[in-house]
């Protein structure tokens, strides 16, 4: 028989594994978190799927590429008239004779094989642009996302204010009815309030037009409704981000540079199968020859094309040694457009860092603290409501700054890892 004690805790145990499986089911609303947004671009995205597909297509022609051509089979029909003995027909039993022949057609010893290389190096550029174009929309989502989040504190902020304002507002009100102060003072608080509203209303603005991009660049309607960004993601140790840690990274994960590279190995393929244009292609044939209903004789063929034109293969050879050289040249001024891309997203990522860390530990304290004294100042009837207001201006621009430099190093953040190729 079960206690009351026992049911209680059966009970409690199952109310505890039924919440906990419906906590478990639930995710994230979309717009909350960075991973949930990016995960998202990847799955919908069209021109991101689109570059994916291009990358299949380049893939799947590795194979066709070194493929032998299709055999192919002639009939011919012989003295269809027997020497005019009969009507014209196409029995092969009732002709003079039938010819058959079967070719197959043989490129020179290694033109395949560089048809095959040049293919994977052009599948390894569309692999390299399709890397390319994730790092260019995961930065845009990644950039998006920070603005986001800084115009929801942005309107945090200025409610703050606002409440700040109302309380001053009836302060100077209380002061103003005691002849303490000028009417001036609640005027100017009025003014304030009026301010920090048409700046919500700003803000609003703005993010909806955020929030139609960041839909947008996720593959959504741009009407679609977004969760408010959490957090920014926590910034990288600044040893992991130095420029020095970072080059040899560059040079060898850039979509860019992978991409370029690519490009090179298939300029230096192609060149060498247009050298081997100087040498011919065979065809190949076995025939038998039907008589009656028999097989009576068989021939054996080989064809051989003449390589003669020799000026427009002398053309071609030239033409490939140029797109080599000019995937060279190429490749050289993207390495250093990287390399001075990284440098400037490292330089500035230090920068930001610096002012964040300025702001919060020296800048921030000291605008509380002046703001704290000029209220106290004013209350006392020490200090002018024009001061107290720049008081409260200061500590509003300090809190700015500290979320406007948050936001900058995670710009600065996205851009390289946009350069580089990875999340760091």
């Amino acid at each position: 028989m079960v206690t009351m004690r026992q049911a209680l805790s059966l009970g409690v145990a199952c109310l505890s594994l039924a919440l906990g499986s419906v906590s478990y089911g639930q995710e994230a609303p979309l717009g909350a978190s960075l991973e949930g947004l990016l995960k998202s671009a990847k799955d919908n995205n069209p021109e991101f799927a689109s570059m994916r597909f291009d990358a299949a297509a380049a893939t799947e022609r590795v194979v066709s590429a070194s493929a032998l051509p299709d055999p192919k089979f002639r009939t011919e029909w012989r003295d269809i008239t027997r020497m005019g003995e009969q009507s014209p027909t196409l029995l092969p039993g009732r002709v003079g004779s039938t010819r058959y022949l079967l070719m197959q057609d043989l490129p020179w010893a290694g033109k395949r094989d560089l048809k095959r290389e040049v293919a994977e190096s052009q599948a390894d550029a569309a692999r390299g642009r399709a890397a390319g174009s994730w790092s260019e929309l995961a930065a845009k989502i990644k950039t998006t996302y920070a603005q986001l989040y800084y115009l929801d504190q942005s309107e945090l902020l200025a409610r703050e204010i606002l409440d700040l304002m109302i309380r001053l507002e009836q302060v100077a009100q209380v002061r103003y009815a005691g002849g303490l102060t000028a009417q001036q003072d609640v005027i100017r608080a009025q003014l304030e309030q009026t301010a920090m509203r048409n700046e919500l209303i700003t803000i609003e603005t703005e993010r909806r037009q955020l929030r139609a991009r960041l839909n947008a660049l996720v593959g959504r309607p741009s009407n679609e409704p977004l969760a408010t960004p959490v957090q920014l993601r926590p910034l990288p140790t600044p040893e992991s981000v130095s420029f020095a840690a970072l080059e040899p990274r560059a040079r060898s994960s850039s979509p860019l540079l992978k991409t370029e590279i690519s490009q090179i190995r298939t300029a230096e393929k192609n060149r060498e199968l247009t050298y081997k244009n100087r040498y011919p292609d065979f065809s190949v044939g076995v025939s038998p020859i039907q008589y009656g209903s028999a097989v009576r004789e068989w021939e054996l063929m080989v064809e051989i094309n003449i390589p003669l034109q020799q000026h427009a293969r002398r053309a071609q050879e030239r033409e490939s040694e140029a797109m080599l050289a000019s995937a060279q040249s190429r490749q050289e001024g993207v390495t250093n457009q990287v390399l001075a891309d990284l440098y400037e997203g490292v330089a500035g990522l230090e920068a930001a860092r610096s002012s964040l860390k300025l702001t919060t530990e020296s800048m921030l304290p000291q605008a509380e603290l002046t703001y704290r004294s000029a209220l106290a100042g004013y209350e006392a009837g020490k200090v002018d409501f024009a001061t107290l207001l720049d008081a409260q201006k200061q500590i509003r621009q300090a809190k700015l700054n500290q979320v406007k430099a948050g936001v900058s190093a995670q710009m600065r953040l996205a851009d390289i890892e946009r350069i580089v190729g990875d999340d760091l």
